[in-house]
């Protein structure tokens, strides 16, 4: 029996990853790839020739059971998602459920999440938060938006271009327009933004510059 590997990419810069992650993936059987060909460019990066195939969110049911068999054969695994920590927003919750009930070892490393340098870098109270996720896009959203506005701690949100205004429309009913707020994007790339203020003035903010790439909403806690 082998042992499943949980190993966080970077985020954006391909240096944003430690030494023993890179070994691990160049010392492994098989690489579990969210895309394989977002993955190629960070396995070609640091000259990773290990054998690579797709698990994600569409196939993670079917393909459970035999990751699994291959582990109890011996073959050891590693699991990644595009960018992050796998199993955060990303597949790998079902995987390592499976490892765990059939006694099959599961190491996970540390490393790049989202959700942690832009709650950081926001200014907001880091010592009691909720992270989310995404929001539901419509059933159940609006008692999930007052379910979230009841909580008193700071709360973390994912969210894409296409749908921030809208969401951050919600979050002013909701939350109120003067709650604290602070939007990061394209966290360690080039065009890395954080824009800090009000869930109103943020929402102005992007009403006049359309916003690219992915993000995170960190809000303050009213309560």
């Amino acid at each position: 029996m082998s042992k499943l590997y949980i190993i966080p990419t970077p985020i954006g810069n391909l240096q944003d990853i430690t030494y023993r992650a890179v070994k691990k993936l160049s010392d492994v059987d098989l690489i579990l790839a969210e895309d394989t060909r977002v993955s190629k460019t960070l396995l070609k990066h640091y000259d990773i020739t290990t054998q690579m195939i797709s698990y994600h969110m569409y196939n993670e049911h079917k393909n459970t059971k035999g990751i699994i068999e291959k582990l109890k054969s011996g073959t050891s695994i590693a699991l990644i998602s595009d960018a992050g920590t796998p199993g955060i927003s990303d597949p790998g919750f079902l995987l390592i459920r499976a490892c765990i009930e059939n006694k099959i070892p599961v190491e996970c490393f540390p490393g790049a999440t989202a959700f942690v340098s832009a709650l950081i870098q926001s200014g907001i109270p880091s010592d009691r938060f909720l992270f989310e996720g995404f929001l539901p896009h419509k059933k159940g959203r609006t008692k999930k938006l007052l379910q979230l506005s009841k909580e008193n701690k700071t709360l973390i949100l994912y969210e894409s271009p296409h749908r921030l205004l809208k969401t951050l429309e919600d979050l002013c009913e909701y939350f109120g327009s003067e709650t604290t707020a602070s939007i990061s994007r394209e966290l360690t790339k080039i065009h890395e933004e954080t824009i800090r203020g009000t869930l109103s003035s943020i929402k102005d903010h992007y009403s006049n510059k359309k916003p690219k790439g992915e993000i995170v909403i960190v809000i303050a806690s009213n309560n």
